[in-house]
């Protein structure tokens, strides 16, 4: 087999992405249309899904595999695209290794905060990202003045997967869970799980024109453009398909694949089943 050369350029190396399992491809999908120039590493993983259950230790655990993992393929920045690891694993990671490091959390509810103008914030997630407070306690670290209301809405997930996201039983749901958000008179509201964005059109519908939604993936992808411009690791290579991204998991990757095509609009070419 040939050898790779080595990658001497900084700015040339990839960006690594992980996720518990295929929500993370919406943040994926944010940074390839933000910064269409720089290689994407993805690990979803898949055979631990989902990481809301597990304790802190277990989570922080995984997500350092996960890590050494992607550290190993030269990235020169890593973006935690789970809400559950990135309210427990941040500060354990940036601790373990020197390049940027930033979750999806932070960035969310920096928008947010930007955005609202009557000081009321929803926040709508699986029932882990909401039982750790993790965004309310961002959002109050901005201003502690502000109002927060929660709202776990976990078959959001099964929708998104199944690409249930557009029909009545979807719309049917989101006007059910987001009845309790519409009486709280926000103004504007966080998809605080990144399989979320894949229902906006029925989540918007459902608290009216007047709120904005905070796409938190959208947002990261924002902030990580930010952060490698100020540390000159902006890549000037141009990509094509064939060298653009490459995803890793560690379970089910024909299901990975099926699943991904509703979450990136295009098919996978390059799909690896790894033991960590």
């Amino acid at each position: 087999m040939k050898k790779l050369p080595e990658i001497n350029d900084e700015s040339s190396r990839p960006i690594g992405v992980f996720d518990s399992g295929v929500g993370g491809l919406t943040v994926v999908k944010e940074l390839n249309r933000l910064l269409p120039n720089e290689k994407i590493i993805y690990f979803g993983d898949t055979g631990r899904v989902p990481y809301g259950n597990k304790s802190k230790e277990t989570i922080v655990h995984y997500s350092l595999q996960v890590a050494y993992f992607l550290m190993k393929k030269k990235i020169k920045m890593l973006v935690v695209a789970c809400n559950t690891a990135s309210s427990v694993s941040l500060p354990t990671l940036k601790r373990h290794f020197h390049i940027p490091i930033i979750g999806v959390i932070d960035p969310g509810a920096k928008s947010a905060m930007e955005t609202t103008r009557n000081n009321k914030v929803g926040v709508i997630g699986t029932l882990g990202t909401v039982r750790s407070n993790a965004y309310k306690k961002a959002l109050r670290k901005i201003k502690t003045s502000v109002k927060v209301f929660q709202d776990p809405c976990p078959l959001f997930v099964h929708l998104a997967e199944d690409g249930w996201n557009r029909n009545r039983i979807a719309q049917m749901v989101a006007d059910e869970y987001l009845k309790p958000v519409k009486k709280m008179d926000v103004d504007t509201l966080i998809l605080g799980c990144t399989h979320y964005p894949l229902l906006k059109d029925v989540i918007q519908k459902s608290v009216g024109k007047k709120v904005v939604l905070i796409d938190s993936g959208r947002e990261t992808a924002k902030e990580v453009k930010n952060i490698l411009a100020k540390k000159g690791l902006l890549s000037t290579k141009k990509m094509n398909e064939k060298n653009h991204s490459i995803f890793y998991v560690s379970d089910f990757p024909h299901k990975f694949k099926e699943v991904s095509q509703r979450f990136l609009s295009k098919d996978l070419k390059h799909v690896h089943k790894v033991i960590l």
